[in-house]
C-alpha cells in the first residue's frame, strides 16, 4: 500500500513490540487500528491484534505488520498513535489534528 493512514510514535511502536513479544499474540496477527461510535455519539478509536481480513488494508512501520478496515480509513487519514506513560496514566493515545477535543 502506498499509503500509510495512521502514523505510530516510536513510544508506541516499543509498546507494541512489548506486547507481542510478552504477551503471547500469535506471530501471524497484526496490529489493527480501527473506530467505533458515530452517529449521534462521539468516535472512537479502537486498537488491538487480529489476523487481515479481505476488507482490510494493509502496511506495516518499523517491521510492525498494520491492518485498518478499508471502510475505516477515510476516517483514520492522519491519526497519529502515541504511547503515554506518566503516574496517574498509562495507554495508547489517539491524536488527530483539527479533531476538538472535549
Amino acid at each position: 500500500m502506498d499509503i500509510e493512514p495512521v502514523n505510530i510514535t516510536t513510544k508506541a511502536i516499543a509498546e507494541v513490540r512489548n506486547i507481542m513479544d510478552n504477551k503471547g499474540i500469535p506471530k501471524d496477527y497484526s496490529l489493527r487500528i480501527g473506530i467505533k461510535g458515530g452517529g449521534c455519539g462521539a468516535l472512537g478509536y479502537v486498537i488491538g491484534f487480529d489476523k487481515a481480513n479481505d476488507g482490510d488494508i494493509t502496511y506495516s512501520q518499523q517491521d510492525i505488520p498494520i491492518v485498518i478496515d478499508k471502510k475505516h480509513v477515510m476516517y483514520l487519514i492522519g491519526l497519529e498513535v502515541d504511547f503515554i506513560e506518566e503516574s496517574d496514566a498509562r495507554g495508547f493515545s489517539f491524536i488527530k489534528p483539527g479533531e476538538k477535543v472535549s
